[in-house]
C-alpha cells in the first residue's frame, strides 16, 4: 500500500489544465502551479502518474517562464507501450497528476559569467528547456544574440514555430537582442522548394559549416557560450567537435564554455 503521507511529503497533487497535440505523438500540457512553488528556467520537474503497482515517475522540463504563475506547461513525445506516456496520453482536463517539490537540473543560463552569444542546440523534445528560457527576461539581458538549434527527424515535429518566428521578429522584454532560428531535419532526403530548415545532424551542419551560416553567427571560444539538450549520442559528438575548436564543459570552479542536459 502507498504511503500517502511520504507522498504528500514529497510531491504535490495538481490538475491537467491543458493539452495541445503537435502531431500523434508530441504534445504540451498545463497543469495547475502550486502555490510557492519556483523554478530557474532551464530546470526540470519529475512528474508522477499512479498505476495499480504504485506511482510512476518521469522527468519533464519546465517550458513555462518561470514568472508565470497560474499553470506549469510541459513538452513531451508520447513513448510507444511507455509505462507513464501511455497513462498521459489518456489524461483530460481535471484529472490529477503528481508532482515533485524538488526542482532539478543545472543546465541554466546564468552559469555563464561572460560571452555575448548563446547558443541553445537541442534534439527532439530537447527543446523545451530553451522555450522556457526565451519567456524569461535573463537571456535577453545578458547576451547580445540567441542562437537556438531544433534538429529532428521530420519536419512535422518542430513545435512552438509561431511563437519562436515572432520573437525573431520582436525581441522581448524590450531588448536589442537578437534570436536566430535554425532548424534540421534528419530523415528527410528531399527537401522541398525554399524549406525553412535544413538536412542533417547538427555535428554535420556544424561541420561542414552550414550551422553558422544559418544562424549568421560564428561558434567561438571568446564569445560562444553553449548549451546542448536531448539525444546523448549528439552531445558526446558535440562535445568532440567543441574540443577541437578548444572549448571546454563550464565547472562551478573552473568556468568553461558550454553545458550539458541529456534529455533521453
Amino acid at each position: 500500500m502507498l504511503n500517502e503521507e511520504l507522498i504528500a511529503s514529497k510531491a504535490t497533487t495538481e490538475s491537467i489544465t491543458g493539452m495541445k497535440w503537435w502531431n500523434d505523438r508530441l504534445l504540451t500540457f498545463t497543469t495547475t502551479r502550486p502555490e510557492n512553488y519556483s523554478f530557474v528556467a532551464g530546470q526540470y520537474a519529475r512528474l508522477g502518474l499512479r498505476d495499480d503497482n504504485g506511482i510512476i515517475w518521469r522527468a519533464f522540463s519546465m517550458v513555462s517562464a518561470p514568472a508565470e504563475t497560474a499553470t506549469l506547461e510541459f513538452y513531451g513525445i508520447i513513448v510507444a507501450h511507455g509505462l507513464f506516456t501511455t497513462r498521459l496520453k489518456s489524461l483530460r482536463t481535471g484529472d490529477p497528476i503528481l508532482l515533485e517539490k524538488q526542482r532539478y537540473g543545472f543546465m541554466t543560463p546564468d552559469r555563464f559569467k561572460d560571452g555575448s552569444d548563446l547558443w541553445m542546440l537541442s534534439t527532439g523534445t530537447g527543446v523545451g528547456p530553451y522555450i522556457s528560457m526565451l519567456r524569461d527576461p535573463y537571456v535577453w539581458q545578458h547576451f547580445r544574440n540567441l542562437v537556438l538549434v531544433h534538429c529532428v527527424r521530420h519536419a512535422n515535429e518542430f513545435a512552438y514555430t509561431e511563437e519562436l518566428e515572432r520573437l525573431c521578429r520582436e525581441p522581448a522584454f524590450g531588448s536589442s537582442a537578437q534570436l536566430h532560428v535554425v532548424r534540421s531535419v534528419t530523415r528527410e532526403t528531399s527537401l522541398p522548394a525554399n524549406a525553412p530548415y535544413l538536412q542533417g545532424r547538427i555535428t554535420t551542419l556544424l561541420e561542414d559549416g552550414r550551422l553558422e551560416k544559418a544562424a549568421g553567427v560564428p561558434l567561438s571560444m571568446n564569445t560562444s557560450r553553449i548549451m546542448m539538450c536531448g539525444n546523448p549520442e549528439m552531445i558526446d559528438d558535440m562535445r568532440a567537435l567543441l574540443h577541437q575548436r578548444g572549448m571546454r564543459p563550464d565547472r562551478r570552479a573552473t568556468p568553461g564554455q558550454y553545458v550539458t542536459e541529456n534529455y533521453w
